[in-house]
């Protein structure tokens, strides 16, 4: 067990003129360790209730619902381009900063992918990197804290600081690995898509996509598609979980009795006659009754045959199985080179446009994953091992 390192006492900042301060001293170190606590269990957008930034000589619990703080230097310090905005499994804590600042931390740096390059396997925790990497724990008694009360306990600080604290230990040596195995640069085309401003986008229109559909009726489809995306909007306006408003098995049961009035949409399973009768409810008829007057042409097209056919079952097998052989002997996360989808799509199509086929994935996989559909090579088990061979 490597022996703890010793972290600066946590400081609890409340006021705008300890947070300039802090920002000021943090923007003359090459990097700072971020994490976050909020609630959004009865909201649609994430509430802010705590930000933990770490440097070598400060830890610092931010808290974000103090009356009168300004949050303005913290966004400062988050665009300056010479610090590095380290995190763990950032995709969250990046969505509350972008609603807040309008802006992606940069640079920024997530460790969990670093593990996943380092050979650490797929989405591995932070507890597992702190004694692995740092030999320490991570108490996890105040991981469902209330961040929203106040005040905050001594205990409560404390847990919040030491995500951030021992996260520096994590970095520099993931970071030191990475630089000597050559795989900095893997980390950096990772971040790259995790500082899009389109990766934490929500498009209203798209959000049909994540419903599981049956059949091929156009004018259901549309229904489908309309009301799904008036509940997300809806979610937004009054912010509160899209199922809240109606749920994921509700939308399609919707479309099919497509009701005219307040009393049709009470035959829907788990639908009250308050909601139906409300400005919600009025709504999703409105809804309801504009799309109903869709002429049939311009009705969305139902998924294709061809798109909705299965990829062959036998050659997915051989590409997942050359998937973990490639990713077993680089030691990198598998899901990080191809994921399921991918896999699916180099086995259905002739020339996908996928990222497994570019850049270092493509050295890894993508190339020999190509020579396998084409008939180049095989795979052959050699004992415990699987072999790539090559055919004449």
């Amino acid at each position: 067990m490597k022996p703890s390192p010793s972290f600066p006492e946590p400081v609890l900042i409340a006021t705008t003129e300890a947070l300039a301060a802090l920002c000021e001293r943090l923007a003359a170190e090459p990097f700072v360790t971020v994490d976050t606590e909020f609630m959004r269990e009865k909201t649609y957008f994430p509430e802010l209730c705590v930000v933990q930034l770490g440097g070598a000589n400060d830890v610092a619990v931010i808290d974000a619902e103090a009356e009168g703080l300004d949050l303005a230097p913290l966004g400062a310090l988050f665009a300056n381009p010479g610090v590095i905005k380290v995190f763990h499994a950032c995709r969250q804590d990046i969505e509350i900063f972008l609603l807040k600042f309008g802006a992606v931390p940069a640079p920024l740096f997530d460790t969990q992918v670093a593990a996943m390059v380092a050979g650490f396997g797929d989405q591995v925790g932070y507890d597992t990197l702190v004694s692995s990497l740092a030999g320490g724990r991570i108490d996890k008694a105040h991981r469902f804290s209330d961040w929203s009360a106040r005040p905050l306990s001594r205990a409560q600080i404390a847990y919040a600081a030491a995500d951030v604290t021992w996260l520096r230990p994590v970095y520099e040596a993931l970071r030191d690995r990475l630089t000597r195995e050559g795989r900095l640069d893997w980390v950096a085309e990772e971040a790259a898509v995790l500082a899009d401003p389109a990766t934490y986008r929500t498009e209203p229109a798209d959000a049909w996509r994540r419903l599981k559909l049956r059949g091929g009726n156009r004018r259901q489809l549309a229904l489908v598609k309309a009301i799904a995306a008036w509940r997300e909007r809806e979610a937004m306006r009054v912010n509160v979980p899209r199922q809240r408003i109606v749920r994921d098995e509700q939308i399609p049961e919707l479309a099919a009795l497509a009701p005219a009035d307040a009393e049709g949409l009470t035959r829907v399973r788990g639908i009250s006659s308050g909601f139906a009768g409300g400005k919600s409810g009025r709504a999703l008829l409105e809804v309801i009754a504009a799309t109903k007057a869709i002429p049939d042409a311009e009705l969305p097209e139902a998924p294709r045959a061809a798109e909705s056919t299965r990829p062959p079952a036998g050659l997915v097998a051989l590409l997942k199985v050359l998937l973990a052989e490639r990713a077993g002997a680089h030691h990198v996360a598998a899901r990080l080179i191809a994921s399921g989808d991918d896999i699916d799509r180099l086995a259905s199509e002739d020339a996908p446009d996928l990222p497994c086929l570019h850049g270092w994935r493509a050295e890894l996989f993508g190339n020999d994953a190509l020579r396998l559909k084409g008939g180049r090579i095989a795979l052959a088990a050699r004992g415990r091992r699987v072999e790539v061979v090559e055919l004449p």
